[in-house]
């Protein structure tokens, strides 16, 4: 069984914020041209494996800003779990198994995880 712990309020909300945060940034990446700036297509065909892109029209001013504000708040999110004062709580291996057991902890029913 794996070990449990008893993680604070606060890093589990930074957490779960946290994937959220990449959700959204994938979602709009995914939506995006695949250039930032406009490009024209190409089609490489001499390669191992050939690839083809369209035409991108670029990235629009605001979806630029938008992409700046998740990944700064991706960022900042990840600097308040990684340097939450709950991980000196821990030694050897139980901090390994604490960072992936809080990844984790949104997956887990409420009453398991209160």
């Amino acid at each position: 069984m794996a070990e449990t712990f008893e993680f604070p309020h606060d890093l589990l909300a930074a957490q779960e914020e946290l994937h959220q945060v990449r959700a959204r940034l994938l979602a709009l990446y995914e939506r995006l041209p695949w250039s930032v700036e406009p490009a024209p297509g190409f089609r490489d065909q001499d390669l191992w494996r050939p690839r083809e892109r369209p035409a991108s029209p670029g990235w629009a001013e605001q979806e630029r800003t938008e992409v700046a504000e998740l990944r700064e708040r991706e960022l900042a999110l990840a600097t308040t779990v990684s340097q939450h004062p709950f991980w000196a709580t821990l030694s050897g291996p139980r901090v390994p198994a604490g960072r992936m057991a809080l990844k984790h902890a949104h997956e887990q029913p409420a009453s398991e995880s209160a």
